[in-house]
């Protein structure tokens, strides 16, 4: 039998905020444990949550991109459970009043482009983290209290390479937005799935199981495409799809039970007694609005325009790293040839910082100096293969023109010089010239590579290989 997939994703994203959510203490990620808290994140007697300003402000902006209505009327309620990771015993989050309700993103699988409905976006606070050793467990309270927005989708995609563009597509557009690092190895952004099938037509949905703290895209559609073919199995088999929670386990590519779901838990929400409602004018909503950023969508359509050079492909590397997409703007402010600072961006310098372990916003490297790279690439000062040893050379910070310079790396463009060494490396090949009138077309290359030999590597290897080729007709 044949069966639709059906996935629906919650993604927890830790906010961007130099403090927490109710409280004034500060959070950074690494800080060492149990520094970054407060009486109010410890559930001192007495104390009182103060609603975070600028939490307000990134969850706007986050509804905003991701086209939900916004509700003026901020009010919380209390989630209530009690769990080493949660001082208070309860969670201050907006289970009936979300700020934003019915948005959707674009994605674009091989089925072609389509919308992905977003139920609701909520603010809430973070937990502690617990540390499992061997016969203990150690608690960090510096998460408790982390401003966090929740995102629920609609269960409206049907493969894991759906449901990896959408997170993708959530991770990029926050990123660019600077509401979160989304740094899922670092927990920053957190995703667990609901995943359950159906006989091919059917409108009747199956047993969702949850798949918990998937920690990368890669994983995510892994998980689900594992997940559905299990499930597929077991009804094939007679068997009965449970409800429960279940994890990735990246070794063997495969989910694994973590614990079974008799029912619905009562969390007793009801009204945080607390903080009083807080009504948001529409001059401060559109205040925050009129000062995003600019967005992958908008910026996709802007290089378009601006570089037609650029490839679909060239463009969603850019935007696939906002770091690498910065440095490509700044270049471009004086580079004569976007396509050729794309290339040396996406493959060379990438992969030049990656052996270094060391970012684009880290590198010594300057944009300004990559772009007068390029210009020396486009004016044929070096060829390609010059600059991209010159580009090694740079990541100390140095001028590629003085290293030109010091290395006497100066690509010969003059048509003359070159046409005079091609008549001398034909002169010494005779055979290669026979060969090549026997139709052994390679000998051609042998001709053009024995000519940058000659030239020590400097003479332009398409004007060469121009000149051989002409020299050879006439022979």
């Amino acid at each position: 039998m044949e069966y639709d997939i059906v996935v629906g994703i919650e993604i927890h994203v830790e906010l961007k905020t130099a403090t927490k959510m109710f409280s004034g203490a500060p959070y950074a990620f690494k800080k060492p444990a149990n520094t970054c808290d407060s009486v109010i994140d410890l559930a001192h007697p007495g104390t009182l949550p103060c609603v975070n300003k600028e939490a307000v402000r990134k969850a706007i902006e986050a509804c905003t991109a991701l086209n939900l209505e916004i509700d003026p009327l901020i009010r919380f309620d209390r989630k209530n459970y009690y769990y080493t990771d949660l001082p208070k015993g309860y969670q201050i989050t907006q289970q009936f009043h979300p700020i934003g309700r019915n948005g959707w993103v674009e994605i674009a699988p091989k089925s072609g482009k389509r919308k992905v409905r977003i139920n609701r976006i909520h603010m809430e606070e973070d937990t502690a983290k617990q540390f499992h050793l061997h016969d203990e467990t150690l608690i960090d309270y510096n998460r408790a209290g982390v401003p966090l927005v929740e995102i629920v989708s609609e269960p409206d995609m049907h493969s894991g390479e759906e449901a990896a563009l959408y997170v993708e597509k959530l991770r990029q557009t926050l990123d660019y937005l600077d509401v979160s690092d989304v740094k899922m190895e670092e927990g920053s952004m957190r995703c667990d799935t609901n995943v359950s099938i159906m006989p091919k037509g059917s409108n009747v949905f199956g047993t969702k199981v949850e798949i918990k703290n998937l920690n990368s895209i890669a994983n995510i559609a892994a998980a689900i495409d594992y997940e559905a073919k299990r499930q597929a199995e077991v009804l094939e088999s007679g068997g009965t799809v449970v409800q429960e929670t279940r994890r990735f386990d990246e070794k063997t590519q495969t989910t694994v039970t973590m614990r079974r779901k008799e029912g619905t838990v009562d969390y007793k929400y009801f009204p945080e007694p607390n903080i009083f409602p807080i009504r948001l004018s529409e001059e401060f909503i559109k205040a925050v609005q009129e000062h995003m950023p600019e967005l992958p969508d908008a910026k996709e359509k802007r290089y378009h325009e601006d570089y037609p050079s650029l490839s679909d492909y060239d463009i969603s590397v850019l935007l696939g790293n906002k770091e690498m997409d910065v440095f490509f703007e700044e270049t471009m402010q004086t580079a004569k040839n976007a396509k050729t600072a794309c290339n040396f961006l996406a493959t060379d310098l990438s992969g030049l910082l990656a052996k270094k372990e060391v970012s684009f916003a880290e590198t010594k490297l300057h944009p300004a100096s990559l772009a007068k790279l390029v210009n020396m690439i486009e004016e044929k000062t070096v060829s390609t293969k010059q600059a991209k040893e010159i580009l090694e050379l740079m990541l100390e910070g140095e001028d590629p023109e003085v290293i030109a310079k010091e290395k006497g790396m100066k690509q010969l463009s003059d048509e003359g010089a070159i046409a005079a060494l091609v008549a001398e490396v034909l002169d010494e090949n005779p055979q290669s010239i026979a060969d090549y009138k026997n139709g052994k077309t390679h000998a051609q290359g042998y001709l053009v590579g024995q000519v940058m030999k000659k030239s020590k590597g400097q003479a332009n290897p398409k004007l060469a290989a121009a000149l051989v080729a002409a020299e050879l007709a006439k022979r």
